[in-house]
C-alpha cells in the first residue's frame, strides 16, 4: 500500500509516522514542498504520485486568527480538501481526512453522533464543515472523515506544552471551567487514523474519534500538573483557577460542550477505549 501524507512538522503528522505500518510506502509532504492555498498542484501531486491512500493531516487551525482571516481558513480547510478530493478521485484513491468537535455548537448536551445537526459558531468550525461537504460532493469516492477534539502531545502547539510552560513560568495559571470536551493522544488518534485507512472494505462517512472519558479545560490543567509534578517535570507549586469563558473572551466563540460519541467507530475498528488521564500519562512519560 502507497500511502500519502499532507502535513509533515505537526503533531498528527509526526505521530501517523511514528506509528505508521511497516508494510507500507509511506510518503509525508509539507508546506515547503506544496502550497496549500494553490488547489491544482496538489490535485497534480496526486495524480503524479498515484497514492492508495491519502491522509489530510493539514490544516488551519488558529481558531481566533480565523475570525479575521477567513479566506486563508477556508482555502486550506475547504478548497484544499477539495483538490485532494478530485485529485483521489482521479486515481481511485481512499481519502481520510481529519475535521473536529467545532463543527458543532455545544448545545446539545449530551456526546454529537455522526448524524447530529452540524452549527458551527465561528469561522474555523465553519471553514472544516465546508471541506466534509465537499469530501461528500465528489461521485464515487472513497471516504473517511474523521472528526477529533482537543488533540495533544510532546511536540508542536497543543494546550498540553503550553500548560507545561505556564507552569514552570507562574505562580497562578487560569484556565476555562466551563468548556467540556475530551483530550486526545495524537497517537491514538493516528492510530484509528492507520485503522480507517487499512480497512479493506467498509463505506464512506463521518467518524468520529477521541479518547474514553470527559473533562473541562480546566480538568485538564490539574491532570497535567499532577502527573507531570509526580513525573518532576514540574517542581514547583502552581495554583490552577477555574474561570468561565466570559471571564477570558476571545475573538472566537467555541461550543461549552462538544464530547463526541465514538461508539460506532470503537466498534467498527474493534478498538477498546481507554480513558484519557491514562494516555496524557503516557504521553508525560514519553516525555520524561
Amino acid at each position: 500500500m502507497k500511502v500519502l501524507v499532507f502535513g509533515t512538522t505537526g503533531q498528527l503528522a509526526q505521530a501517523l509516522a511514528a506509528v505508521r505500518p511497516s508494510d507500507i510506502e509511506f510518503r509525508a509532504i509539507g508546506r515547503s514542498e506544496i502550497d496549500l492555498r494553490q488547489p491544482a498542484s496538489i490535485r497534480d501531486v496526486i495524480t503524479s504520485d498515484k497514492p492508495s491512500v491519502v491522509i489530510n493531516a493539514a490544516a488551519y487551525t488558529a481558531v481566533d486568527l480565523a475570525e479575521s482571516a477567513s479566506q486563508e481558513a477556508y482555502a486550506i480547510n475547504a478548497d484544499a480538501v477539495e483538490a485532494m478530493a478530485l485529485g483521489c478521485s482521479d486515481v481511485r484513491a481512499r481519502l481520510i481526512h481529519v475535521s473536529t468537535d467545532f463543527v458543532f455548537d455545544g448545545a446539545a448536551g449530551r456526546p454529537y453522533r455522526v448524524d447530529d445537526r452540524t452549527a458551527p459558531l465561528g469561522v474555523y468550525g465553519a471553514s472544516k464543515l465546508e471541506g466534509e461537504k465537499k469530501i461528500a460532493a465528489v461521485a464515487a469516492l472513497d471516504w473517511r472523515v474523521v472528526r477529533t477534539a482537543w488533540v495533544y502531545s510532546g511536540v508542536g502547539k497543543n494546550f498540553l506544552l503550553t500548560m507545561l510552560r505556564l507552569f514552570r513560568e507562574r505562580d497562578e495559571v487560569r484556565v476555562v471551567s466551563d468548556q467540556v470536551g475530551t483530550p486526545t493522544s495524537a497517537v491514538t488518534l493516528a492510530q484509528c487514523i492507520w485503522r480507517a485507512a487499512m480497512e479493506q472494505s467498509g463505506a464512506s462517512r463521518v467518524l468520529h474519534f477521541t479518547d474514553a472519558g470527559v473533562a473541562s479545560w480546566y480538568d485538564f490543567a490539574v491532570a497535567i500538573y499532577e502527573d507531570a509534578s509526580d513525573l518532576n517535570l514540574i517542581a514547583r507549586n502552581v495554583k490552577i483557577v477555574p474561570i468561565t469563558t466570559s471571564q477570558y473572551p476571545t475573538p472566537a466563540r467555541r461550543p461549552s460542550y462538544s464530547v463526541l460519541d465514538k461508539s460506532e467507530t470503537w466498534a467498527r475498528f474493534n478498538i477498546q477505549p481507554v480513558h484519557w488521564r491514562v494516555r496524557l500519562r503516557e504521553v508525560l512519560k514519553g516525555m520524561k
